[in-house]
This record gives structure tokens, C-alpha cells and sequence, in this order.
């Protein structure tokens, strides 16, 4: 299915009935990747709605580079044409950040928060002054045949665990928008009842982040998934859907 939000294609899916629970995808990704949680949600009374955000997937591209509150803006717009009032709301990795700030933004709205894996702290460290040095030293060497392939080598094994390298044109900036966005002094005003989930495998949004965002907020509680690493949603569907339905 799909609808049209201020020009951009909004491509969606949506199955079952009952009370709305909304799923943010993370970057790069799209709502195909959930379809097996949404399958199982959505047979316990639920009717799981599944965007894939702009930029990404089957929806439309981006005429400019978005921030994470222009991603806010689109998703009022976008329950605002479904006639969703009260809403679950499930967050993952990027979707993540763009879940606490709707949960901010929109407490009365939300009826429980639930953060995967969430991308919300940003904090600037040494070691991310350095890859980002490394990346903009990188680019000196624009005019060398095969550039493209040296750079994506440099990301993959120096830089590591950057989707920059994999985005185009908008969404490079619209990435960069994004990581330079910390969350970390929102989370302290959620007020909606929150369930962290993470696997303690995670190298890509460490466990420690999980443990500062239950400090956050109040009203929270950490589910800890053993032997899980960052793409729980695609290895273990099923258990994480399980463990999304015993907290709802």
C-alpha cells in the first residue's frame, strides 16, 4: 500500500486488527525486513503498520536532505492520513531515534515505547574524531582509478560500521543530519512506559548504550536478549517478537 505525504511517497504494510502498533525500520533497511514480527504481533489482536520510511525501500527519494525532526513531521502526517490516534510504537537502530523523539514530542499519543537496539546516544569520542579524519583525508585521493573501490575498502575495514559509504546523493547529508543528532538529554523526558530490547552481542550500538537509556527514563525496563548481536530482527524474529508481546 501506499500514500502520498507532501509530494513523497510513503510506500507501507499493514496486517491484522485491532490496537494500531507501528514499526520504524532502521537505516537502509525497509519494512520487509519486519514482515515476520509483524506476521506474529499482529495475530494477537494488533494491527501492525510497517512504513518504509522516505528515502528508503519502495518509498519515494528525498528532494533534500532530512533531519531526524523532519522524519517527526512526516510521521504525524502519516498517522494523521491512517487515522491512528493512540499507537505501540517499536523503534530499531535509526527508527529508534526517530521513536523517542515521537515519544517526546507525542506522550499522550504513544501507549507504550518500545526501543530495539535504538541509535539515540551520539556522544563525540576520540576515536570517532579520528575515523572522521581518516574519512575526510580519504577523499584527497577522489581522482585515483578505482576510488570508489579504495574508499569502500577503507570503510569497511578501518572505518567500520558506517552506512555512510552506502548512501547516495540526499542521503548521505540526511545520514550525517542524522548521527550528529544525540538523543542522550531528550531521553530524560519520556514519560510513556518503555521497553528496551538489546542482545548482548551487539557491536554496533554497544549494551552500555542500552544501560544509560534505562537510567534515562524513569518509567523503563531493560530486556537483555543472550547471543543477540544488532540484526536480532532478522536471526531471531520470532524471539524478539516474543519478547515485544510479553511486555505489551
Amino acid at each position: 500500500m501506499e500514500i502520498i505525504i507532501n509530494g513523497v511517497k510513503t510506500n507501507y504494510i499493514a496486517m491484522g486488527k485491532g490496537a494500531p502498533f507501528i514499526i520504524l525500520h532502521g537505516w537502509g533497511s525497509g519494512s520487509d525486513k519486519w514482515i515476520k514480527e509483524a506476521e506474529i504481533i499482529s495475530k494477537q489482536g494488533y494491527q501492525v503498520v510497517v512504513p518504509d520510511l522516505p528515502g528508503f525501500a519502495e518509498s519515494g527519494k528525498l528532494t533534500k536532505p532530512w533531519t531526524i525532526n523532519d522524519y517527526v513531521s512526516w510521521f504525524e502526517e502519516f498517522t494523521r492520513l491512517l487515522e491512528i490516534q493512540e499507537f505501540y510504537l517499536l523503534g530499531y537502530s535509526f527508527g529508534g531515534a526517530l521513536a523517542a523523539k515521537i515519544a517526546v514530542k507525542y506522550p499522550q499519543r504513544v501507549k507504550k515505547l518500545f526501543l530495539v537496539a535504538a541509535a539515540v546516544i551520539r556522544k563525540k569520542t576520540a576515536k570517532k574524531g579520528f575515523l572522521a579524519k581518516i574519512s575526510k583525508f580519504v577523499k584527497f585521493f577522489y581522482f585515483l582509478p578505482y576510488y570508489a573501490f579504495f574508499r569502500k575498502a577503507i570503510y569497511k575495514f578501518i572505518i567500520r560500521k558506517s552506512d555512510y559509504v552506502y548512501a547516495e546523493g540526499i542521503m548521505k547529508q540526511t545520514y550525517l543530519n542524522a548521527v550528529a543528532d544525540d538523543l542522550s538529554h531528550h531521553l530524560s523526558f519520556i514519560r510513556v512506559p518503555t521497553v528496551i530490547i538489546w542482545g548482548d552481542k551487539d557491536q554496533s550500538v554497544p549494551l552500555d548504550n542500552a544501560k544509560i537509556i534505562n537510567e534515562k527514563i524513569r518509567n523503563s525496563e531493560l530486556i537483555i536478549i543472550e547471543g543477540a548481536d544488532h540484526l536480532m530482527h532478522k536471526t531471531m524474529p520470532e524471539l524478539l517478537a516474543e519478547k515485544v508481546l510479553s511486555s505489551l
